[in-house]
């Protein structure tokens, strides 16, 4: 019987040679393969409801919160978009093995760089089993092996949806072990797969802070990091008042379980007395509870006064914070001091503003009227995504194919020495 660090270590071994013969598997096998498992997770949808319903029963037993339930859940909706998201991502462009333009040296010598996988890749992630779908999809497309390793309370769910990506693999005669996950809920598991960096290129984790925080100290691969969505909107003096409303009740209530969900709303002073008393009915009627800062508050019935650990927080939950600002500068060094660096969006009829803002807030997305909910690869035309990426290397925003790609140069001549 092997012990769990021999356990981890073999699927560490097998991820390496799989990553090697990955570098032969051609772009027709790595189309079959999507294709066939859009295909399986179509006719196994009431099977994968079925495994999904152990994993939400034992996690309301446990008490696991609404968000996180909300994230764990399959439904018909959620399945369809990972079959729509498979199928995007067979359609995209394959780049493993393009050549960038060639420059060729005064003494004749061409120099290009070539697109090539970044190797074996691990993935921590908690709750959502759709992430075992896109992960999997995705590092198949950019020629990587990977190894999976979701969360315990989607332990039944990510078996079966692990069951469909073999039989995809088998199917386009890939190799076995280019998809694996950890086949135990062990926590220590963790801790032995980011440390093996004789086997694991990079890891990509997706969870809370706890889990962030224990991977930035345990870990001895490079991380490409998914920290949490503190998501800003502002709504600028010169922003169109249906538009803003819409949008900013779209932006909260649309999921509050993700990471792209607007936690605090900037209003530029001059709309708050038209626009709050507005919003904050809309918003109550969908039980959103508000906590405003002093100026907000006479504008907003049964509102809780904000603290300064409110605009930190990435609330994952029916809460919104609101606060009211002189000037766009205000609203952009607000954003500055809290923001998590994810999502953040203006609402404006001045393209001017519009422009400032896009080029002076720093977070990896940046929109112009449209709501932060859009923070997401599928809505970004990329097919789907392991995550948002709020690092400033090697990757940012939705990683999807391209972020899990990188090169090496390729230089080619016809007998030159150096002088």
């Amino acid at each position: 019987m092997m012990t769990l660090a021999e356990q981890i270590n073999t699927l560490g071994q097998q991820a390496k040679l799989a990553a090697k013969q990955m570098r032969l598997v051609t772009q027709l096998q790595k189309q079959q393969a999507l294709w066939y498992l859009a295909e399986l997770i179509e006719q196994n949808a009431d099977y994968l409801k079925a495994e999904n319903q152990k994993d939400l029963l034992l996690a309301e037993q446990n008490g696991l919160e609404p968000a996180l339930l909300d994230r764990l859940k399959l439904s018909d909706k959620s399945i369809n978009t990972m079959v729509d998201g498979v199928k995007q991502i067979a359609r995209l462009d394959d780049s493993i093995g393009s050549l960038s333009a060639t420059r060729i040296m005064p003494n004749g010598i061409k120099i290009a760089k070539m697109t090539i996988p970044l190797g074996v890749i691990g993935i921590i992630y908690e709750s959502r089993p759709n992430v075992t779908i896109d992960a999997a999809a995705l590092c198949l497309k950019a020629s990587n092996a990977v190894i999976l390793r979701g969360g315990s309370e989607a332990f039944n769910s990510n078996k079966a949806l692990a069951d469909l990506i073999q039989k995809a693999l088998l199917f386009a005669n890939i190799p076995e072990h280019a998809v694996q996950i950890v086949p135990t809920t062990d926590r220590a598991a963790v801790g032995h797969l980011v440390t093996m960096n004789n086997y694991v290129d990079v890891v990509i984790p997706r969870g809370g802070k706890s889990l962030l925080q224990r991977l930035a100290n345990e870990s001895k691969v490079p991380l490409i990091m998914h920290l949490d969505g503190n998501c800003h909107m502002y709504i600028d003096e010169s922003a169109n008042d249906d538009m803003a409303i819409k949008l900013a009740v779209h932006a909260k209530s649309y999921r509050y379980g993700i990471c792209g969900a607007m936690e605090t709303l900037l209003v530029h002073q001059s709309k708050a007395a038209k626009l709050l008393p507005i919003l904050a009915q809309q918003l109550t009627e969908k039980r959103v509870e508000i906590r405003a800062c002093e100026q907000a508050l006479p504008y907003i019935e049964n509102a809780q006064k904000a603290t300064e650990s409110d605009w930190e927080t990435e609330f994952l939950a029916p809460i919104l914070a609101i606060r009211v600002v002189d000037s766009i500068d205000d609203a952009i060094s607000h954003i500055e001091k809290y923001s998590s660096g994810h999502t953040e969006s203006i609402i404006t009829e001045n393209m001017q503003a519009a422009e400032k803002f896009q080029t002076q807030v720093d977070s990896a997305s940046v929109y112009v009227n449209l709501p932060t909910v859009f923070a997401d690869g599928y809505e970004y035309g990329l097919g789907a995504e392991i995550g948002i990426s709020t690092n400033r290397l090697h990757a940012r925003g939705p990683v999807a194919v391209e972020g899990l790609t990188t090169y090496k140069w390729v230089l080619t001549g016809h007998g030159q020495t150096r002088d």
